[in-house]
C-alpha cells in the first residue's frame, strides 16, 4: 500500500478492455481449462468503457488541471494560514480538495492497472498502462509540496488547528503523515525521487510482470504459461508434478540473469532511498507504512521461526508417511493427499459455499460478497497473458473493488476466492471513510481475507461426514496455514538476507539461489527433499518485486485471525457487529485500538504463540487420525 502522504494510488501490484486474448489463444485456454462451469470475467466499465474512451482523456486532462490548481491555491501558504484563527477550517477544505484529486487519480490508475493485469502481453494495453502511469506521476508532482509543508508546521500549531470539528475525520491521516516527518527530504529531492520512479522501480516492476507473463514452460509436449504450470504441482499424477517442477526450473534457469538484474536493481534502489531518508533497518520503511512497530514484527518472526519444528517439519513428516515415504521431493509439498476427493469443484458450488459461510456469520457480509458475482466484479478464468495469482484491488471509494483470480476447480481455489472476497468486503465497508482514510495498513489488511477463509473452512468441515474427506480437509487447511505463516516468514527472512547482502555489492543468481535454499531448508525441514532446480524458485514471487517485505503481513493476519476466531467461538451476541465495525473503520484507527474490543494485544509476546497453537492443535488432530 502506498503511504497515505501520496494522493496518487498505485495500480494493482500484478497489474481498451476492448482488447482481449485472440480467438486461437482463447480456444486453447478453453480446451485446457477444467470443467468447472462458466467463469465470470469482470466488467471494468464502472471505471471506463475502453482504453480509448473519451472519458479517460477527459479525466487525465482534469487531473492535470486539478493538480496544478491545487498547487497554485495552497503552495507556500500552509504554515502561515494554519496559524490563523480560522486555520483549521482552511486546512480541512484543503484536505478535501486533495482527497478529491486522490479519488480521480485512483480511478485512472486502477483502470489502467486492472486492464494490464487482465492482459499483460497486449502491446496496446501495455502502452496505455505505461502512458497513464506517466501522466499520473507527472500531474502529482504538483501535490508533493502539501505533505512536505504540512510536516514543517510546529506541533502545537497543528494541534490547535485540529481542534475544529471539520478536521476530526482527517486527524488520523494528519497524525500518520507526521510520522513520516523524520524521513522527509528537501522539496526538490522529493520531486526528483517522485519523477524518477517512472523510469526507476516502476519500470522494473513492469519488466518483471511482462517477463513472467511471457514465459512458457514445456510440460508433456505442451507450452504452458506460469499459472497452469504451477497448478500442475497440485496434480494427482506424480509424473506431472515432477515434469512441471522441472519445466519451471529449466525456464527460470534460462532467464536467471534477467531476474537477478531486476532483483539487484530494485534492492539497490531501495537501499538508496532508505539511506537518503535515514531508515536504520532495511524493513523500517515497510513497518512505517504499515504503522506497526519493528519489535512487534520481530516478535512475530521469532515466534514463527521457533515453531518451524512444531509446525511445518512435523506436518511434512506426517504427509510423507501418508505417501508411504520417509521424505517428499519439493514438488510434492502441495500434492493432493492420496485420500483426498478427486472431483473438481464447480464455480457455482464454490460461490454457494462461500456465500452461505459468510451469511451464517453475517447476512450483511454475504450481501456485499454476492455483489461481486452479480455485478461482475470478478475475473476468474485462466487466460494467456493474464496476471498469475489473485488479488482484490480496492480501486477508489467512488467505485468498488475488483477481484482477479485464476480458478481451476481445486479446493485451494475455493479458499483463494473466499480470501479475496474477504478483502473485497473489507474494502467495500471501508470505502465510506473516503479516499484518504479507507486504505488499511497491512497489519490489518489480511485480517478480513483470512477470516473469510476460516469461515468457509469451518462450514466445509461441519458438513463433511466422511472420515477420510474430513482428514483431507483438515490437512488442506493446515497446508494453507503453513503456506501463509511459515512460508511467508521464510520469504521475509529471504528478503532480509538478500537486501542486507546487496549493500555490499551485486548478488549473482547463484548466490540468491543459495540464500533461497538456506531459508527454505530451515522452514520446510528434513521431510522435504530440496532437489536440483529448486534454487531458482525465488524468481517468480511477485511480492519481492512489487512490495518488499510485504509478506510478513500474511503471517500477521493469519495468527491474528486464529486468535480472533477463538474469541468468536466463545463470544456472546454482538461479535459480528464488532467485527464489521472494525472493517468499516478502514485506516482511521491504529490496529491496537481496533483489537481492544476483542481483548487482543499484538504487542504481547504470548499473542503470537496463541495464534500458532491453533495450527499445532489441527496438526495434533490429524496425527490422532493416523
Amino acid at each position: 500500500m502506498a503511504s497515505r502522504s501520496s494522493a496518487v494510488r498505485k495500480s494493482p501490484a500484478k497489474s481498451k478492455l476492448a482488447a482481449k486474448a485472440g480467438p486461437k489463444a482463447k480456444a486453447a485456454a478453453k480446451k485446457a481449462a477444467p470443467k468447472v462451469g462458466k467463469l465470470p470475467e469482470w466488467n471494468l466499465a464502472d471505471l471506463y468503457t475502453a482504453i480509448d474512451a473519451p472519458e479517460v482523456a477527459r479525466d487525465l486532462d482534469k487531473l492535470d488541471a486539478d493538480c496544478a490548481a491545487f498547487e497554485n491555491a495552497y503552495k507556500g501558504q500552509i504554515a502561515e494560514r494554519i496559524a490563523r484563527s480560522d486555520g483549521g477550517e482552511w486546512l480541512a477544505e484543503a484536505i478535501r480538495s486533495y482527497e478529491a484529486i486522490d479519488d480521480l487519480a485512483g480511478r485512472l490508475a486502477s483502470y489502467a492497472g486492472l486492464a494490464h493485469a487482465g492482459n499483460t502481453v497486449d502491446p496496446a494495453i501495455s502502452k496505455f498502462y505505461g502512458d497513464v502511469s506517466e501522466r499520473i506521476t507527472a500531474a502529482s508532482i504538483h501535490l508533493l509540496f502539501f505533505a512536505l509543508e504540512l510536516n514543517r508546521v510546529d506541533d502545537a500549531v497543528i494541534e490547535r488547528a485540529m481542534a475544529v470539528p471539520s478536521l476530526d475525520h482527517y486527524r488520523p491521516w494528519i497524525e500518520d503523515l507526521r510520522k513520516d516527518k523524520p524521513y522527509q527530504l528537501e522539496d526538490r529531492v522529493e520531486q526528483l525521487f517522485h519523477e524518477k520512479s517512472v523510469s526507476g522501480y516502476a519500470a522494473w516492476n513492469r519488466q518483471f510482470d511482462q517477463t513472467i507473463a511471457g514465459l512458457r514452460f514445456k510440460v508433456g509436449g505442451k507450452e504452458l504459461a506460469i499459472e497452469p504450470t504451477l497448478t500442475l504441482l497440485q496434480d494427482r499424477t506424480p509424473a506431472k508434478r515432477k515434469a512441471a517442477a522441472q519445466a519451471l526450473a529449466k525456464t527460470f534457469k534460462a532467464n536467471e540473469r534477467t531476474f537477478a538484474l531486476i532483483t539487484n536493481t530494485l534492492a539497490k534502489d531501495k537501499e538508496i532511498s532508505d539511506r537518503w531518508r535515514g531508515f536504520q533497518d532495511i524493513a523500517d520503511s515497510r513497518h512505517l507504512a504499515n504503522r506497526v512497530e519493528r519489535e512487534v514484527v520481530d516478535a512475530l518472526v521469532a515466534s514463527v521461526r521457533a515453531a518451524y519444528p512444531r509446525l511445518s517439519h512435523r506436518y511434512y513428516k506426517m504427509k510423507a508417511r501418508w505417501f508411504k515415504k520417509k521424505s517428499l521431493p519439493f514438488w510434492d509439498r502441495n500434492a493432493p493427499l492420496p485420500f483426498a476427493s478427486k472431483s473438481e469443484i464447480e464455480w457455482s458450488d464454490a460461490k454457494s459455499t462461500i456465500l452461505k459461510a459468510y451469511g451464517d456469520f453475517s447476512p450483511q457480509m454475504a450481501n456485499i460478497a454476492e455483489r461481486f458475482f452479480t455485478d461482475r466484479w470478478i475475473d476468474a478464468p485462466v487466460r494467456p497473458g493474464k496476471a498469475p495469482g489473485a488479488f482484490s484491488h480496492p480501486t477508489t471509494p467512488s467505485a468498488h473493488p475488483y477481484v482477479l483470480m485464476n480458478y481451476q476447480g481445486k479446493p485451494r481455489d475455493v479458499m483463494t476466492l473466499a480470501h479475496e472476497l474477504g478483502h473485497g468486503v473489507h474494502q467495500v465497508l471501508a470505502a465510506k471513510q473516503g479516499a484518504l482514510m479507507a486504505p488499511t495498513p497491512l497489519t490489518l489488511a489480511e485480517t478480513a481475507s483470512v477470516f473469510g477463509e476460516m469461515l468457509t473452512f469451518k462450514r466445509l468441515l461441519a458438513q463433511t461426514k466422511n472420515a477420510k474427506e474430513r482428514q483431507a480437509l483438515l490437512a488442506g487447511k493446515v497446508e494453507d496455514m503453513i503456506n501463509t505463516v511459515v512460508r511467508q516468514i521464510a520469504f521475509y527472512s529471504f528478503e532480509r538476507a538478500v537486501h542486507t547482502e546487496r549493500r555490499n555489492g551485486e548478488l549473482t543468481a547463484q548466490r540468491i539461489g543459495e540464500i533461497w535454499l538456506s531459508v527454505q531448508s530451515e522452514s520446510l525441514g528434513p521431510a522435504i527433499e530440496i532437489k536440483p532446480g529448486y534454487e531458482t524458485y525465488w524468481m517468480y514471487i511477485p511480492h519481492f518485486i512489487h512490495s518488499p517485505f510485504y509478506v510478513y503481513a500474511y503471517a500477521f493476519g493469519d495468527c491474528l485471525v486464529n486468535s480472533l476466531y477463538a474469541v468468536y467461538e466463545n463470544a456472546s451476541e454482538g461479535f459480528a457487529g464488532r467485527y464489521l465495525d472494525m472493517l468499516s473503520a478502514g485506516g482511521t484507527k491504529h490496529y491496537s485500538e481496533l483489537l481492544k474490543p476483542f481483548g487482543l494485544d499484538a504487542r504481547d509476546p504470548a499473542f503470537w504463540d496463541g495464534g500458532l497453537s491453533v495450527i499445532e492443535s489441527l496438526i495434533a488432530e490429524l496425527e490422532a487420525m493416523g
